[in-house]
């Protein structure tokens, strides 16, 4: 069997830390995904040796391979200059300087961090359902929003390594004494948030899974919490596609799974927020890849 070319991929979300070795096909090595969980009340300490551990693990199967490099993908902000991470949903990793920290296992080999909705972008142009596209939009909705850019054909990632944060964009405004996140995309339409509103209006479940019980069932402030998330993804895509002028904007994660026609609901707001039929002919897909692509887009950062 000839040497193959291998990046290690690192994907840091707010519930889990995955690595696994990635083909320059942008293919997952079988048997080398490595998982830890994370968590916002996770400590600092922990979370550090949880990501260095399934970044060891993974480069355990890389046998005689060679390995061209590691990419990581984060929940932002990041700081790209100072190869550091400051993820809102896990505040006790503020500051923790990712790159140097992951460097100690490969010293060899470049380091690359990049925002895990960049490496999204990057991943769905390469081999998902975006692929071709020449402006897009790619979304993750699930504990989080997230979001990362490719225009004209290249990816966007700003100044600081941030550009794509569609999750922080305010749709609404802030209540007075409100936290900061208030009335922004996240916080109207993620998981967590679409349950919280629900038991807020009465519901008695605790769990997106349960939400997605209680929206095929029909359950009225179910169906209401579900709708109210997809109406804000809408709203924010219809502004994105009206700025950038989108082909496509594909949608992955968790949450986005909640009903079977959650994109269906997405699509009808982008109808109803978009001023102009241009922003209105933008596409809304689901992911064309399976759970890997955090992976394949952080691998894409060493391999493309």
């Amino acid at each position: 069997m000839h040497e193959r070319t291998l990046a290690l991929a690192i994907d840091l979300g707010g519930t889990k830390v995955d690595a696994a070795l990635v083909d320059d096909d942008g293919a997952v090595v079988t048997g080398t995904v490595h998982r830890a969980p994370t968590g916002r009340d996770a400590a600092r300490d922990d979370v550090a040796r949880a990501i260095v551990r399934v970044a060891a693990d993974a480069l355990a199967g890389l046998g005689d391979d060679r390995l061209a490099g590691i990419g990581i993908g984060s929940a932002g902000p990041v700081d790209l200059g100072q190869g550091a991470i400051a993820p809102l949903n896990l505040p006790a990793l503020a500051g923790l300087p990712i790159v140097s920290l992951v460097q100690k296992l490969r010293p060899d080999v470049p380091v690359r961090l990049a925002l895990d909705g960049a490496c999204i972008a990057l991943a769905e142009h390469w081999r998902g359902a975006a692929a071709g596209a020449r402006n897009l939009l790619a979304m993750v909705v699930s504990t989080g929003v997230g979001g990362g850019l490719i225009i004209d054909g290249s990816p966007v990632t700003g100044i600081s390594g941030n550009a794509g944060h569609i999750g922080q964009l305010r749709l609404r405004k802030r209540a007075p004494g409100a936290p900061v996140t208030d009335g922004t995309l996240e916080a109207l339409a993620s998981g967590p948030s679409a349950v919280a509103w629900a038991r807020a209006e009465g519901w008695a479940g605790s769990s997106g899974e349960q939400l997605a019980q209680g929206y095929a069932a029909a359950d009225p402030i179910a169906v209401a919490a579900v709708s109210r998330s997809a109406g804000a993804v809408g709203e924010a895509i219809a502004n994105v596609a009206t700025l950038l002028d989108l082909e496509i904007v594909v949608i992955a994660g968790g949450f986005a799974k909640v009903a079977d026609d959650y994109l269906d609901l997405v699509r009808a707001s982008v109808q109803e927020a978009a001023v102009f039929d241009y922003a209105r002919r933008v596409r809304v897909a689901a992911s064309g890849l399976d759970g890997h692509g955090p992976l394949i887009g952080a691998a894409a950062l060493v391999l493309r």
